[in-house]
């Protein structure tokens, strides 16, 4: 199997903390999920444009940097286990409010652990990250009775994602992983979203092999990049006809 060198180190490492979780397996509002399964709380990638940015105030970490702390759960496993006894069956998704491989996951082999519970009580599984590191995990994605596997990428640009997404693998990185999942036979999934400045047709035509389906979603929060994308002359993104343009190159190229 190819190594992959996922991301830059960050410049500013975020502060970690262990904490214990009243509970693990939460309802979850995705269309088609039962359950959100978080092992973190906090991000390490610190995409600029996170919707989960707006929530953590809620956790005790009002005014921080987002990306510059993270809280490790560290009984989630234990938690899951008990709670998949006693809940209703359900899909459940790794994660809505955290990247499930994030950097730290990298040591600490938190969602390994979660996964390794998933898989024993063969539960119905759905993972979408913007890490490279999932591949690590192939062995336990393939005992899963049921898996769908997605992978987050925004734009072809190495230079955009290391202003968004600047703790994220990159793109070169997602793209191995896709093949690598491919290869697997786990038909990975590629989310677009939200579309940052790229090359829609140089970035369809790099995917058309590697995925079948690819999803897209505007951007949710536009406050929080519409000074980064002036500043670099990217106002095309702003506009709403940039989202069609790129969402229909993709239709031409994948036949669609």
């Amino acid at each position: 199997m190819k190594t992959i060198i996922t991301a830059e180190a960050p410049t500013c490492p975020p502060v970690v903390r262990e904490v214990e979780a009243k509970s693990i397996l939460t309802p979850s509002k995705i269309p088609g999920m039962a359950y959100s399964l978080n092992p973190y709380v906090g991000c390490g990638h610190a995409c600029v444009y996170c919707y989960v940015r707006v929530m953590q105030r809620f956790w005790g970490h009002q005014g921080e940097r987002w990306g510059g702390f993270i809280d490790i759960k560290r009984n989630a496993a234990w938690l899951a286990a008990r709670e998949l006894a006693r809940k209703k069956p359900g899909k459940i998704m790794l994660s809505s409010a955290t990247d499930c491989y994030q950097p730290l996951e990298k040591k600490v082999r938190l969602t390994r652990e979660c996964l390794s519970v998933l898989a024993d009580a063969r539960a119905r599984v759905s993972v979408l990250t913007k890490s490279a590191l999932i591949v690590r995990d192939l062995d336990l994605l393939r005992r899963l009775p049921e898996v769908e596997v997605g992978i987050t990428i925004t734009t072809d640009d190495d230079q955009v994602r290391k202003i968004f997404e600047p703790g994220a693998s990159f793109i070169a990185a997602r793209f191995e992983a896709l093949k690598q999942l491919k290869q697997t036979g786990l038909l990975p999934f590629v989310f677009v979203g939200p579309v940052l400045p790229m090359s829609p047709e140089r970035l369809a035509r790099q995917l058309e092999p590697l995925a079948a389906t690819v999803l897209f979603d505007r951007m949710n929060y536009e406050s929080l990049v519409r000074p980064l994308l002036i500043r670099h002359r990217w106002e095309m993104v702003l506009d709403p006809s940039w989202f069609e343009q790129v969402v229909e190159t993709f239709r031409e190229v994948f036949g669609a």
